[in-house]
C-alpha cells in the first residue's frame, strides 16, 4: 500500500495571508518567526512585549513556544512552513490558525477536529487546550477581533 502522507502536501498553498481575518494571520506569522531561529524569535517577544506589557509577553511566549513544541513532538509528520516574508499561506499554516481561532473561541469540537490533523489522536485534546491557551492570549495582540468571529471568503459559496 502507498502512503501519501508526504511532508510537502502541509505546504501546499490553500491561499494568501492577506485572505485571512487578523487573528489567523497572526498565528501563521507568529508561527514562521517561532521557527526562523534565534533572532526571529527575539523579534516575536519583542512584538509580544510592545502589545501586551512585560508581564503577559511572557506567559504569551512560554504558551505559544509550548504550542509549537508540542506539534513537533506530537506531530503526525513536520508542520510545513512557508518563508517569513512568503504571502503564500500553506496547508498545515492555514489548520494551525484555524486551530487557534477555533481554541480561543471556545469552538471546541472544531479546535479538536483541526488538531487531529496537526497531532496523532492521542494528544488532540492537549494540543487543542494549548491553542485555547495562547488563542487567549492572541486575542488581545489582536485589536478589533471579536471574540466569536465567523470567517468567510467574499467568494465562497454558501447555497
Amino acid at each position: 500500500m502507498t502512503t501519501h502522507n508526504s511532508p510537502t502536501r502541509g505546504g501546499a498553498t490553500v491561499g494568501l495571508i492577506t485572505e485571512l481575518p487578523p487573528l489567523e494571520a497572526g498565528a501563521v506569522r507568529y508561527l514562521r518567526h517561532w521557527f526562523g531561529g534565534a533572532e526571529a524569535r527575539a523579534d516575536l517577544y519583542q512584538t509580544f512585549r510592545e502589545l501586551l506589557g512585560a508581564e503577559l509577553a511572557d506567559s504569551a511566549f512560554d504558551a505559544f513556544g509550548q504550542l509549537c513544541d508540542f506539534c513537533v513532538k506530537h506531530g503526525r509528520r513536520p508542520l510545513v512552513r512557508h518563508g517569513m516574508t512568503c504571502s503564500c499561506l500553506g496547508a498545515d499554516e492555514n489548520c494551525f490558525a484555524n486551530l487557534l481561532a477555533a481554541a480561543a473561541t471556545d469552538q471546541t469540537g472544531d479546535a479538536a477536529l483541526l488538531a487531529s490533523l496537526l497531532v496523532r489522536p492521542q494528544q488532540v485534546q492537549t494540543l487543542s487546550a494549548l491553542a485555547a491557551q495562547f488563542g487567549l492570549l492572541l486575542q488581545q495582540v489582536t485589536p478589533g477581533t471579536p471574540r466569536r468571529r465567523i470567517y468567510r471568503a467574499a467568494s465562497a459559496t454558501l447555497h
